[in-house]
């Protein structure tokens, strides 16, 4: 299946997933790829987090410069996936997302020729790939998942974690669409090219302030979180990077800029142990919490962890993994 020209130029095409209708009506995903000049076999599949989508070209170039095919999948209601009657980033079950997770993987390995697929998710895509992982660890999919800043446990108290999810829990019964919070504006602020940052993307995908958190989406995160915490069983490696630091999102822009104010880095490190048999914990000094989209030095140095680490867990092939 062909894909078009996507909006970061000719370097990129797409694919949009058809996917089953939900109760707000049509349903679709996107799947953007660009290739390496000499296919090595190799593919990687980057998995964005809430509030957010695929635009960080320079995460492409890295991985096509370590000789990966690159893939980017938008999941449903997210950035080019967004259609009109839709409620943006709305979902009651994060088991949902494994329709265009099963969709892209079949994609980038029989249609697209790879037997190797490293998974990389950021975030919310971090909790949805490792529990989608698990699910499908007999079915020899996923040859490694590397997993930037993953958003493991709620960044609350312990009564807000504890009582606040009861309470949210019941709420989503009755009032799945009902608000129950927001996000702040200093993390998209100090990201944009608009506000002070490095980086440009689109406002209406990513907006600044997020979009408001609903009560159902928090229910299914929060299963989420609960299932990860009993401990999950992945097969392959998986690689878990998380900055050395977290602080408020009150904090001076200098703290901002090197630590962690969404997630609390001492949930990744803790629960990373739930994952799997063979987990690899890199602390990124100065990262913020797309790691990715950090200020150098930490940038490269999250680039270097993932290289030096794939190097040596990922197979050059399927044929040497067996």
């Amino acid at each position: 299946m062909a894909g078009s020209e996507d909006i970061l130029g000719p370097d990129y095409s797409v694919r949009t997933l058809t996917l089953q209708p939900d109760a707000e009506g049509d349903v679709v995903a996107t799947l953007v790829s660009r290739k390496i000049p000499d296919p090595t076999g190799r593919a990687v599949l980057y998995v964005h987090g809430f509030v957010d989508y695929f635009f960080q070209t320079h995460l492409a170039d890295e991985w096509i410069q370590a000789g990966y095919d690159f893939y980017a999948l938008d999941l449903r209601k997210y950035g080019r996936s967004l259609l009109p009657h839709q409620t943006p980033n709305y979902i009651e079950s994060l088991e949902s997302y494994d329709e265009e997770l099963d969709q892209a993987a079949r994609i980038i390995k029989e249609d697209d020729g790879h037997d190797v697929l490293v998974v990389l998710g950021h975030s919310t895509g971090g909790l949805v790939t490792s529990l989608w992982a698990n699910r499908r660890r007999f079915d020899g999919i996923i040859d490694a998942l590397v997993l930037n800043s993953p958003w493991f446990d709620l960044n609350k108290p312990f009564l807000q974690r504890t009582v606040g999810t009861a309470v949210v829990n019941r709420l989503a019964t009755y009032q799945p669409r009902r608000r129950v919070g927001s996000l702040g504006d200093r993390y998209g602020r100090s990201l944009h090219a608009d506000t002070g940052g490095a980086w440009d993307f689109n406002l209406s995908w990513k907006p600044l302030e997020g979009f408001p958190v609903l009560a159902g989406w928090l229910r299914a995160i929060r299963r989420g979180h609960t299932e990860l915490a009993k401990g999950l069983d992945i097969a392959c490696p998986v690689l878990v990077c998380a900055s050395t630091a977290s602080a408020a999102e009150t904090a001076p822009l200098e703290t901002i800029n090197s630590s962690d104010i969404v997630l609390d880095v001492r949930h990744i490190a803790q629960r990373s142990t739930r994952l799997g048999h063979l987990v690899t914990l890199a602390r990124i000094e100065g990262g913020i919490h797309d790691l990715a989209l950090s200020a150098e030095p930490a940038r490269s140095r999250f680039f270097e962890e993932v290289f030096r680490w794939t190097g040596a867990y990922v197979p050059q092939s399927a044929a040497a993994s067996h």
